[in-house]
């Protein structure tokens, strides 16, 4: 029988609760062993099939692209569907505690996977945020430290004719079923593609950048070699695949794209986008259940916002407040530089009060860059992870200093490039634990720009409201893409929304609300892992009286690495239970 989230998530906080687990029976070394081969078995088959990111030989730079064809696809679900059943057939109860826990995210995952494939996704490898060609430039960012790491890049350089004919004959295939994002999210984003395509000087081309600066230890004339290489692979395969994908694009994908917005509209659409709801939540939760939860939300932090601007003695209500702050150039940066110090600034003064709240901290550090700048007209403010914080600065009206503080923390420390990081470093742990669960690492890292009021990040009341911003644009979230998807909202409806509850600006909104369109579900990971992180702490603080300690309680959350919602929950049971002690040494 199919398991529904809801059901999962009861076995899960049954399953989990390790500090009353008593002895195992002789025959769970045998549930364990087996579950551990099949999870070993699946993942050496993913690698092999270059679905996820791991260093190899050569460093993580390969020398071929992914098979993405549509029989390599419905191979993958097949042989997916196979790791289910035999999955289903482990009773939780025979694992190790530990195991326990690895099995509940692995079946999540495996389940999602499946999902994808059932719907097609590969169909859809685009949306207004990001795309197959824009992810496959970023290998270019990549270290490059040998001559094999380089002799590898040439080799897939080459590879991308086929690799993108794969793809077009894909997105020919969703455009045929009517399974496309809609038309309207999709203008001027064959931008990134004509770059490319139109570049007459192949060494202004961020695929040859690794080749500008190659390491010494390389001879001379082995550079030159590889540089030559370089030039007539971008000559010969990766400029003529660019120039064949725009064709494509502007004569047949664009045009004949879908217009209409929701989900729900698709192939199977009602079915696809539950689908979506759980793969970003983690939960059972129906669209109408969040849309009610979205509005309640927001009903809530608009009160906390008109407390501000009672506090701050500003005469006329949230629409006049919201034009002043999207108007004065107070608010602003003047250069680029300007925005790119101000988020370091931020970013050091969590250094400040780190040790007051994490007992734990990563090893890794991470940079402050700015976005590219051939994405950023259609970038999101920031991003963050594993060693980086980009910072957008284009369009610097669009970038209000007020809310560069909450974004910071959300995508630096201590959100993503902190535990990200910290996941990552965790020990003993199968490989698959490291995929990233959106409704985990996304509430996380919303958590910490409330976090941030606690530790005295915020300066004026300016920076607090532009975390009630924030809330306020995640809390949204709920309303819009359920309203999009599921409730027939138009796109200016959707827009009217950011614009009249949050403090973003025209860009933004518009922005944003094309990223939800053209990817459902995905939004609405962000407020229901925060409201789930926010519960699980206050069950442990009246749990636990004084014996609550804050700094405790994050390094048991993080420890865990992205998992689903009920397993954090869950987690944070034992942690109660075993009385609220750290999840590391005392000597760490």
């Amino acid at each position: 029988m199919k398991r529904t989230a809801a059901s999962l998530a009861a076995g899960v906080l049954l399953a989990l609760g390790a500090a009353t687990v008593p002895a195992l029976p002789a025959h769970a070394a045998g549930e364990s062993a087996a579950f551990k081969a099949l999870y070993t078995e699946e993942w050496q088959w993913r690698m092999a099939q270059r679905l996820e990111d791991e260093e190899d030989d050569v460093n993580g730079i390969r020398p071929d692209l992914p098979r993405i064809d549509a029989a390599t696809q419905q191979a993958r679900l097949a042989y997916w569907q196979r790791v289910l059943a035999r999955l289903d057939a482990i009773p939780v109860a025979a694992l190790e505690p530990a195991q326990r826990i690895d099995y509940a995210v692995y079946r999540a995952q495996i389940a999602a996977l499946i999902e994808n494939q059932r719907f097609r996704e590969y169909e859809k490898p685009l949306n207004s945020d990001s795309a197959f060609w824009s992810n496959i430039a970023g290998e270019a960012d990549k270290s490059f430290r040998s001559e094999a790491e380089y002799a590898a890049y040439v080799r897939q350089l080459n590879d991308m004719p086929r690799y993108f004919a794969e793809a077009t004959a894909n997105m020919r295939a969703g455009l045929q079923r009517g399974f496309t994002p809609p038309r309207v999210t999709l203008l001027g984003r064959d931008k990134s593609v004509a770059a490319v395509a139109e570049e007459k000087t192949l060494e202004k081309l961020a695929f040859y950048r690794p080749f500008k600066d190659m390491p010494a230890a390389i001879p001379a004339a082995r550079q030159a070699e590889l540089r030559a290489a370089a030039l007539k692979a971008l000559r010969e395969s990766v400029v003529p695949a660019h120039q064949r994908l725009l064709a494509f694009l502007r004569t047949e994908y664009l045009p004949g794209a879908a217009e209409a917005l929701a989900a729900e509209r698709l192939p199977d659409g009602k079915a696809y986008y539950q689908s979506k709801i759980s793969e970003y939540t983690t939960t059972s939760l129906s669209a109408e259940q969040i849309h009610q939860t979205g509005l309640a939300e927001m009903a809530k932090i608009r009160a906390e916002m008109l407390e501000v601007i009672k506090q701050v003695g500003f005469q006329g209500g949230l629409p006049e407040f919201l034009q002043f702050l999207r108007t004065d150039p107070r608010f602003y940066a003047r250069t680029p530089e300007e925005l790119l110090m101000r988020a370091a600034y931020v970013a050091k003064r969590f250094d400040a009060k780190v040790g007051d709240y994490f007992g734990y901290l990563p090893r890794s550090r991470f940079a402050i860059i700015p976005v590219a700048p051939d994405i950023a007209p259609y970038y999101t403010s920031g991003r963050g992870g594993p060693g980086v914080y980009m910072v957008n600065t284009y369009n610097l009206p669009a970038r209000p200093l007020y809310s560069l503080p909450a974004l910071t923390l959300h995508e630096s420390a201590p959100g993503h490039a902190f535990q990200m990081p910290i996941a990552l470093e965790q020990k003993g742990r199968p490989a698959f634990r490291n995929a990233y669960i959106s409704a985990y690492g996304e509430g996380w890292a919303l958590y910490t720009e409330r976090l941030g009021v606690e530790m005295g990040i915020y300066e004026t009341p300016y920076e607090i409201f532009g975390m009630l911003s924030y809330q306020a644009w995640r809390a949204s979230r709920l309303v819009v893409d359920t309203g999009v998807h599921a409730k027939g909202w138009t796109r200016a409806q959707a827009q009217a929304y950011l614009r009249e509850n949050t403090a973003l600006s025209e860009h933004e909104v518009t922005t944003e609300v094309d990223r939800y369109i053209s990817w459902p579900g995905q939004a609405l990971s962000y407020y229901l892992g925060q409201m789930a992180v926010q519960q699980a702490r206050k069950k442990a603080e009246a749990a636990l009286g004084p014996k609550f300690d804050i700094r405790a309680f994050h390094d048991t959350v993080l420890n865990l690495g992205s998992v689903p919602l009920p397993v954090l929950h869950a987690r944070i049971d034992t942690f109660i239970a075993e009385g609220g002690k750290s999840p590391y040494p005392k000597d760490e």
